[in-house]
């Protein structure tokens, strides 16, 4: 009888629970409901848009796209309270054991998402963010930029990234995420969270890339893994590890017989001199 009770109350707790649950999120404002991301993998975002540097001049995304490096974008807001800092936090311990450098080896673009922002406020985060990731970048290797609503919204909704402003606490909900683009400004990649696998990031990085960034072992290695959306990170593809170990199992054995025929063919002939002399004595 005593179990029936504690069954029965444990069932009564999270019904309870769930009902709650259940009720906050209908009771959320629709705008809320609708902070999400809408992937648009393999579309490509409008690089003609306008905005502004922290040094306050106007530039295009064009600018920051160039033949041969992926793109990082990020879309924030430098007054966030907490969200964007854990995002931009995240991101940079990740990026940090990467032998990988912004404005040498990839592009990171961080855009406001608040139109009121200035450029001296994303010179003070910018010099901030370049402090704490540590490494000697180039002045234009992490661009911070502000811009108007028109072209911030015009951005986000290529991207697929839906937010919210909210007048009454004067702060924008946003989702949490990552954005990957190939040098001509196609979407490759979306990484979710505020903290990232490294691993990850380098994947998504050289997925980017089409081939144009990293040595031949990251090509390899990017060979080797798939980005899983259930997982929200790369995954090893085992068939293509079974691959890969068949090729360089027949790149060693081509070598290893390959000296050993060179080594039988320098030997012969020696030998057959040697009998040779030794007939004619």
């Amino acid at each position: 009888m005593a179990l029936r009770r504690l069954i029965f109350m444990l069932v009564f707790v999270l019904g309870g629970a769930a009902s709650l649950s259940a009720q906050l999120i209908l009771d959320q404002p629709s705008e809320l409901q609708g902070i999400d991301v809408e992937e648009h993998l393999g579309e490509s975002i409008p690089l003609d848009l306008v905005f502004t540097d922290d040094t306050g001049q106007a530039v295009t995304l064009a600018q920051y796209f160039t033949a041969d490096k992926p793109v990082l974008l990020t879309l924030n807001y430098y007054r966030c309270p907490m969200l964007c800092s854990l995002i931009l936090n995240g991101a940079v311990e990740a990026i940090k054991p990467l032998h990988l450098i912004p404005g040498e080896d990839f592009q990171w673009v961080t855009v406001s998402i608040d139109p009121r922002e200035t450029a001296q406020l994303a010179a003070a985060k910018k010099k901030m963010y370049l402090e704490s990731l540590g490494k000697s970048v180039p002045e234009e290797g992490w661009a911070f930029l502000v811009g108007t609503a028109a072209n911030i919204d015009a951005l986000a909704s290529a991207v697929g990234y839906q937010y919210y402003y909210d007048k009454t606490n004067d702060q924008y909900a946003h989702p949490a995420v990552l954005t990957f683009l190939s040098p001509e400004g196609k979407i490759t990649r979306y990484l979710y969270g505020l903290t990232f696998n490294t691993q990850d990031v380098r994947l998504a990085l050289l997925e980017a890339s089409e081939g144009k960034i990293g040595n031949t072992i990251d090509k390899l290695i990017l060979s080797c893994f798939h980005y899983d959306p259930d997982a929200k990170g790369y995954v090893v593809l085992a068939s293509n590890v079974m691959r890969l170990g068949g090729i360089l199992t027949i790149i060693v054995l081509t070598v290893f017989l390959s000296s050993f025929w060179v080594k039988e063919h320098v030997r012969r002939p020696h030998s057959g001199r040697s009998e040779r002399v030794k007939e004619t004595v």
